[in-house]
């Protein structure tokens, strides 16, 4: 069936709800990830090398975040914006959608090493490269996306609707099967493997099972979440691409397919919101380097005032 008859008979309700889960999307993930980069960066000294990753991951989900007022602009009726600064729009969410699989793949795998390796000499100066790491990941996910989106471009360019279109290209066998077990079926892998060994670590330490400090259960938690948010978030976007590429011919595709679609891409882009909640202020360090910077901030706001207010400072250094 075409596009355009999709989009009539599945069009007011739908554009609605599209149109307030990304606005939802826009305002906390461009506020949540622009909180954590203040943070990070704030606590430059005592950065991680997983902590480079998150930085990165940050960055990525904040450029895809802001290609969402496109997307609200046309689910929300206000017109049709120009077609090419449709397909930017979209070339840009989904070079940073797969470079946050990546980036979570990264900080998955850094973590295990780091706690099932933790005195390897070669561990330490493999996790020593991270910025080399990241910046590998954003050639890849830029240099293979731009021929997707030249592409699409020429095959579209007769039938264009902004977001209304079945993807095309994204949906042909060889594109398909490279962006599965590249794109999505290698960073699964590597994301379970390494949530096994970290819990697997964590279950055999004697150190962590005897430490009243360490809440192991609440580690294994946070490792299981992480892994539970990725295939919540990722999972049905690859999934309608293997069922889009079931139909051949675009007008074989019920327009239930396409109504799966759009669902499932607005699904992956609500771990931009998720990932800051997931990855940062779930950390015990992280908490703590918030409020410390803001005790800091207000005692800083303090010492602008009268000598008569120094009283009033002093529970904060209680």
């Amino acid at each position: 069936m075409s596009n355009y008859t999709c989009l009539n008979s599945t069009q007011s309700q739908q554009n609605v709800f599209f149109a307030t889960v990304y606005s939802v999307v826009f305002i906390f993930g461009l506020t949540l990830n622009l909180t954590a980069l203040v943070i990070f960066f704030l606590n430059s000294k005592s950065r991680s090398h997983t902590t480079v990753y998150m930085i990165h991951l940050a960055f990525a989900d904040i450029l895809m975040v802001c290609t969402l007022p496109v997307r609200i602009y046309y689910h929300g009726g206000l017109g049709d914006p120009n077609q090419t600064f449709c397909d930017v729009s979209g070339l840009i969410l989904l070079s940073n959608m797969y470079g946050s699989i990546f980036l979570l793949m990264c900080i998955s795998f850094d973590r295990c090493i780091a706690v099932c390796f933790p005195l390897s000499p070669h561990v330490r100066e493999g996790r020593k490269k991270a910025w080399c790491v990241c910046l590998g990941i954003w050639i890849l996910t830029t240099g293979t996306s731009l021929p997707i989106y030249f592409k699409n471009s020429s095959m579209e360019q007769n039938n264009s609707m902004c977001f209304g279109n079945f993807p095309s290209y994204a949906t042909q066998t060889s594109a398909l099967i490279s962006t599965l077990i590249i794109g999505f079926g290698i960073p699964l892998t590597v994301m379970i493997l390494s949530s096994w060994g970290l819990v697997r670590a964590i279950s055999k330490s004697t150190a962590v099972q005897t430490s009243d400090l360490v809440d192991s259960r609440r580690i294994k938690r946070m490792i299981i979440t992480n892994l539970a948010i990725f295939l919540f978030c990722f999972l049905p976007y690859h999934v309608m691409l293997l069922l889009l590429n079931a139909y051949k011919s675009p007008q074989t595709r019920p327009c239930s397919l396409l109504t799966a679609y759009r669902y499932s891409l607005m699904i992956a882009c609500l771990n931009a919101m998720l990932d800051p909640l997931a990855y940062y202020f779930t950390t015990e360090t992280f908490r703590r380097k918030m409020d410390v910077e803001a005790v800091r901030k207000i005692w800083q706001m303090n010492s602008h005032s009268s000598d008569g207010n120094n009283r009033s400072r002093a529970p904060l250094t209680t």
